[in-house]
């Protein structure tokens, strides 16, 4: 399996959808002639044309609402937004129309887009840039809402959420651009609200997505040099989450952590915890713990930000202060 990075394996599958369907096409800010906020449409205004590599002007709401009639017109929109904060003057356009109109019309009409946008705190852009706006939009009805977090993942869910016939939210971790990994040559596709277990353990479950996957792995490792065995769950998928992956190692474990590294208020854990305690409470042998970021406006300056971002080492000393005695 050759080892890429994580915007190239976007980038692939973009390219690969560009090239396979004809009614695919990419509307965002600054995506053509610049080759995007994050280089990952470089080189497509040139290989594929204006007619589908379209720059936008600076209106969410007017190009997410355009992506939304193409789609329902029949073709298969891919709307980049320079940040997943921007989605929210485009909120109009993505819960009232693109979610609801496949529901409003019995069925009638679809709205097959695949909204794409960087998310998520740790790369010094401050309060207005490094918001994660996709665990409000996972609460919308008719919306998928996937994050991946390796490259390999990242490809498999795009080429998936670009054949899906239902708006989804695509957020891409953006400290995790850089990120190598390997990536299967043959052909794959990951099905939308499948959860991963990326290492099995015994004694405790650690839950997060997207860039917490970075924090868990370091957790882990910090555990496993205490002789506390870890398993590790990649949720991948926000909206469907899939409980029964969930729920099958908390029968194994029967000690659950779930980071996010949102914040904490408001944060997609908040949500799994609460389904996982009316659900699987019986074979719990202590409390969840819920582990997230500060509650605070993301700093720009790197010590602050990094203060206020959750670590593998606080993870750590939490677990073993509510839950396991060494």
């Amino acid at each position: 399996m050759p080892e890429i990075v994580m915007r190239e394996a976007i980038k692939m599958g973009l390219e690969e959808a560009l090239e396979n369907d004809p009614n695919v096409l990419i509307l965002g800010e600054d995506i053509g002639a610049y080759g995007g906020a994050y280089a990952v449409t470089d080189g497509f205004l040139k290989k594929f044309g204006p007619e589908r590599i379209k720059d936008t002007p600076i209106s969410e709401a007017t190009f997410i609402g355009t992506g939304i009639g193409a789609a329902s017109a029949g073709l298969r929109p891919i709307i980049e937004l320079m940040s997943i904060s921007f989605s929210l003057v485009g909120f109009d356009q993505i819960v009232n129309m693109a979610a609801n109109l496949r529901y409003m019309s019995g069925g009638q009409i679809h709205v097959p887009m695949v909204i794409r946008a960087p998310t998520g705190a740790g790369v010094q852009l401050a309060a207005t840039h490094s918001q994660s706006v996709e665990t409000w939009l996972a609460e919308v009805p008719g919306l998928y809402c996937v994050c991946p977090s390796n490259p390999k993942d990242a490809l498999g869910l795009l080429r998936t959420s670009i054949k899906s016939n239902n708006p989804v939210i695509f957020a891409e971790p953006a400290l995790l651009y850089g990120l190598k990994g390997d990536v299967p040559e043959d052909y794959y596709e990951i099905p939308l609200g499948s959860a991963s277990v990326s290492k099995e353990g015994k004694d405790i479950t650690l839950l997060s997505y997207g860039a917490g996957m970075s924090v868990i792995n370091d957790t882990e490792k910090i555990l496993s040099s205490k002789n506390i065995s870890a398993e590790i769950i990649d949720l991948r998928s926000l909206n469907p989450i899939d409980y029964k992956t969930i729920g099958k190692s908390i029968k194994k474990t029967n000690h659950l952590l779930a980071l996010d590294t949102a914040r904490k208020n408001g944060g997609i854990m908040g949500e799994v915890v609460s389904n996982i305690q009316e659900d699987f409470n019986d074979w719990l042998d202590g409390p969840i713990i819920r582990v997230g970021a500060k509650d605070v406006p993301w700093p720009y300056n790197k010590n602050l930000e990094g203060a206020a971002y959750p670590s593998a080492e606080n993870i750590v000393n939490t677990i073993l202060e509510k839950l396991i005695k060494v």
